[in-house]
């Protein structure tokens, strides 16, 4: 059975969904947690939760998920396949059933030689499409991935993550067609810079008869520093960001970088709500959460109910 979020019914009722990211403290401060928290109550349909992003330590993922359910905000719980095998993979996504959490977000993640500690080992012993697989079994015939049956019936909305911007563009339309096949909910995909790349990936998608068949969230980011673009563009995979966008930040004085940034976050957000098939928007601030509720109410989109 599939499980009613909201996020899901955001989706299903046609509304324009949007999400946001918040990345976990490094180390046990919850302060912070909790201010992003009520700023960003009734601003989004739900919050992803980030999992030791760049292959950085961070605090649990699957506990920040159950701190913000309970400061009222909805959370996908990320889970990535870089640090765990298949045992606390399932360890994990059971735990998060039986607290509440729903939305599930199933993600490679970065090789650790990117992150803080380089000498880690890294797992990988399944690929997110083949994790996909798994939580749509235990979701919907309670089978772990050894055959044995579970006590009680977790409910997910699954989700998975495509980039548009790789050169091999048809392996990664491949790569899209499986992580659905599979039995992905809902598609994030990484920020967009380039919206006239995107459209024709989004053309693609379209011409692989993908686009109706999983509501796709389209991922923006409000860049705060010419550093921080230029940062992203040569150390994060995921971050094709084109020259005009740098020199747009490069144009400005430091002080008015983070407000050009945040421009150019709007921009895009208006820009893709015009392209078919694009469901909603992703929301990356990149420790900056505090201006998601700039991003929202000048991109004109909707408030949210509370409930």
């Amino acid at each position: 059975m599939i499980a009613e979020t909201r996020l899901q019914q955001t989706l299903a009722q046609g509304q324009f969904a949007i999400t946001c990211e918040f990345t976990p403290p490094r180390g046990i401060e919850l302060n912070r947690l909790f201010r992003i928290a009520d700023l960003l109550k009734g601003k989004v349909d739900a919050v992803n939760v980030n999992d030791n992003p760049n292959s950085n330590v961070r605090m649990s993922s699957l506990i920040c998920s159950r701190l913000l359910l309970e400061r009222g905000l909805e959370p996908i719980f990320e889970q990535s396949m870089r640090d765990r095998n298949r045992l606390a993979l399932q360890s994990d996504l059971l735990g998060a059933a039986a607290v509440g959490i729903q939305n599930v977000l199933c993600l490679t993640g970065d090789h650790p030689f990117k992150g803080d500690h380089p000498e880690a080992n890294k797992v990988f012993d399944l690929d997110s499409t083949q994790w996909i697989a798994a939580v749509k079994r235990i979701r919907d015939q309670g089978i772990l991935l050894n055959g044995k049956k579970i006590t009680g019936r977790p409910k997910f909305f699954i989700g998975g993550v495509a980039n548009p911007f790789m050169k091999t563009l048809d392996l990664h339309i491949i790569r899209l067609q499986n992580k659905i096949a599979a039995g992905a909910d809902f598609i994030q995909t990484q920020p967009v810079f380039d919206t006239e790349a995107f459209q024709r990936w989004m053309n693609r998608v379209e011409e692989a008869g993908l686009i109706d068949q999983v509501p796709i969230i389209t991922g923006v980011a409000a860049l705060k520093s010419l550093q921080l673009a230029e940062y992203l563009r040569d150390r994060v995979s995921g971050f094709n960001i084109p020259d005009p966008i740098i020199n747009r930040l490069k144009s400005m004085p430091e002080d008015q970088q983070p407000s050009e940034g945040l421009r150019i976050c709007v921009e895009q957000i208006k820009a893709l709500q015009q392209i078919k098939g694009v469901k909603g928007v992703h929301i990356i601030s990149i420790g900056n959460e505090e201006k998601i509720p700039d991003i929202i109410e000048q991109s004109g989109l909707p408030l949210r109910l509370m409930k």
